[in-house]
């Protein structure tokens, strides 16, 4: 990964011109950046929306890492300079090839309403641009660089949430782990961890996102920088994971420690941000240890000092390059970079996107959902407004219906007109996870055909338990005529929908039921499934089909 790019053989004469042909525009500086400003503002054009959201997802804590990516790579870019230098820049034809890709990516991201795969879009657009200048002799010496920058690019929101309700719940396991070993009695309820007179809530902020992704990315810097064998790297790289996981279930074990001898306010504050950074420094410490072991592993030379273990370039920019930084090519930059961002800034993203597709067809408002259904009575209730603000949907209705000598049945059905700027449904199974409930159980469950609506369709079945309750949830989406169980098949019918038929709105439906004492499984699912029944036929009034 860190090998010295080839370069031509240093004997041969400066004259060699022929041999090291610079690019045409070199010698047209004005054409340069000519070219240069209306790249930048046809990117910003087209980018608009997923530069905000990727500058708006750079000052969050689990993505803060991405603001320095861009400089770190720049930075070993300028290093890689003097290389550059002595390369034959031929223009390949892979680099319209691959921003053809790119184009198409983005396409796949405008309609799936993905804005990582914007991001990846944009990354392959600007390694297409690079390769139609300087081919692919003159990408060589600067592709980690190039790659590293894609480390700045946030996860999709769906995979966050996935993974963040995973890692809530293995560091509360951790951290349960740890006190049991130290002799502190404690109890775990999912994500709750239970000191008896004080309990901790393991919530998102604390599932150890804001550790694994900058963690992820500071190893990946390091494994190239490594002087070792690719395998070393390759463990290096592989590690930051466990370390990171594994840390963050002992932080959160010595916060119940300090909680339990010192009360909440080790739990708040400037307390447990300062808690943090210990163990994020910590994790760094560890992986430089590791460095060390590994280098000492099948190695009979004598023990190197930690410094030696990383290589990185040194700066040697040649005079060729310090001649071209004339103070008119300095005086544009700023104009050139000003006017991108000003695109960036102010113009619109483009007309084919989600939110300028037909308005689907006419519906009924979920506010008129009925709330009576063969002897089920329902009674509506709202939604709190911070949850209709982070939900953002467009339509909903939460209804709990009840009949005579059985249990109630809550309804719940968001409705998406676009999926837009991030808006698209948010799946139970990462939400659910939370405030002690965890799932027990879960499986994709057949359900009768239900005529006049849908004749073959799942719905998944999702069991949570917490404190000794015990619920059982269905839910699938309804996306325009499809009845779909994955969240990954909602996204995939989302772009071709939106390409194909030019649809985009979809709603999320879930039904859930609690398992009282005396109940069993098999009972709630009855009248899961009877719910199911009555609900079904009368969708497509409120998502059109």
């Amino acid at each position: 990964m860190s090998g010295q790019p080839t370069i031509l053989d240093s004997s041969l004469p400066s004259t060699h011109g022929s041999r090291l042909a610079r690019s045409p525009l070199s010698a047209h500086p004005g054409v340069l950046w000519t070219i240069l400003a209306g790249v930048m503002i046809t990117l910003g054009y087209l980018y608009a929306d997923s530069l905000r959201f990727l500058g708006e997802a750079w000052l969050e804590d689990n993505n803060s890492h991405g603001l320095f990516i861009p400089l770190i790579s720049s930075y070993i870019i300028w290093l890689r300079w003097s290389a550059l230098e002595t390369i034959e820049y031929r223009g390949a034809w892979w680099g319209p090839s691959i921003i053809a890709v790119g184009l198409f990516v983005y396409v796949v991201g405008e309609f799936s309403a993905m804005q990582a795969v914007l991001h990846v879009s944009l990354w392959m657009v600007i390694v297409g641009l690079l390769v139609c200048v300087i081919g692919l002799s003159g990408i060589r010496p600067i592709a980690f660089p190039l790659c590293y920058l894609l480390a700045a690019i946030p996860p999709p929101i769906f995979l966050q949430y996935e993974l963040s309700s995973r890692l809530q719940l293995w560091s509360s396991a951790l951290g349960v782990g740890f006190l049991h070993t130290i002799g502190v009695t404690a109890y775990r309820e999912g994500n709750v961890i239970d000191l008896g007179p004080t309990q901790l809530q393991v919530v998102e902020a604390c599932s150890g996102l804001r550790y694994l992704f900058p963690l992820t990315a500071l190893t990946l810097l390091a494994a190239y920088l490594y002087r070792e064998s690719l395998w070393k790297r390759a463990a290096l790289v592989a590690s930051s994971i466990p370390i990171s996981i594994l840390l963050n279930g002992f932080r959160i074990g010595v916060i119940g420690v300090l909680v339990a001898s010192y009360g909440q306010v080790a739990a708040e504050g400037f307390t447990h941000f300062f808690e943090g950074w210990i163990f994020f420094v910590a994790s760094l410490a560890l992986l430089c240890v590791e460095m060390w072991v590994l280098a000492r592993i099948g190695s009979s030379l004598p023990s190197r000092p930690f410094v030696d273990l990383i290589g990185l370039p040194k700066p040697n920019v040649p005079a060729t390059f310090r001649s071209g930084l004339s103070a008119a090519r300095i005086a544009m930059a700023p104009v050139v970079v000003g006017g991108g961002l000003l695109a960036i800034a102010t113009v619109a993203a483009p007309a084919v996107v989600p939110d300028d597709l037909p308005a689907p067809p006419t519906r009924q408002s979920l506010v008129d959902f009925p709330s009576q259904l063969n002897g089920w009575k329902g009674a509506s209730s709202p939604m709190e407004r911070h949850y209709l603000d982070a939900l953002a949907l467009d339509d909903y209705v939460m209804t709990d219906y009840i009949a005579e000598g059985d249990r109630p049945v809550n309804l719940y059905v968001a409705y998406y007109q676009s999926p837009k700027k991030g808006r698209s449904s948010h799946s139970p199974r990462q939400c659910i996870p939370g405030g002690g409930w965890e799932i027990t159980s879960f499986e994709s469950l057949p359900m009768e055909p239900v005529p006049g609506a849908v004749a073959s369709w799942s719905v998944n079945r999702v069991v949570t338990q917490k404190d000794g309750h015990k619920q059982i949830v269905y839910y699938w989406f309804k996306q325009r005529d499809r009845w779909i169980t994955s969240e990954y098949a909602v996204k995939f019918f989302l772009f071709w929908d939106s390409l194909t038929r030019h649809r985009a709105d979809g709603a999320l439906v879930r039904l859930s039921s609690a398992v009282h004492a005396g109940e069993s499984e098999a009972l709630v699912d009855g009248r899961l499934r009877t719910m199911a029944d009555m609900v079904t036929p009368l969708l497509s009034r409120y998502i059109p089909d």
